[in-house]
């Protein structure tokens, strides 16, 4: 018994872990470094122009998107996901 407790104590424990790092600020800068990481390469092979500052408006896209979603899923829950 104290080995299934002590189990679900540590899943529990590695749950609020990952959780906690799904909604941390430095998992999302990090997502938006490498996303504008990602299509400034894209900007340099297609040849497109201005590729270190096209790519700031679809990484700031993205952050604001992370950003707002805590807000949006707060009323969802209130309005929509009524229980």
């Amino acid at each position: 018994m104290k080995k299934e407790i002590h189990s679900i104590l540590e899943r529990n424990k590695r749950v609020e872990f990952d959780k906690a790092w799904e909604i941390s600020f430095t998992r999302k800068i990090i997502i938006a470094v490498f996303t504008y990481i990602v299509i400034v390469l894209f900007f340099l092979v297609a040849n497109l122009p201005r590729p270190f500052i096209n790519p700031i408006i679809p990484t700031v896209g993205f952050l604001l998107s992370t950003l707002t979603l805590p807000l949006f899923k707060d009323i969802w829950l209130r309005y929509v996901y009524k229980k």
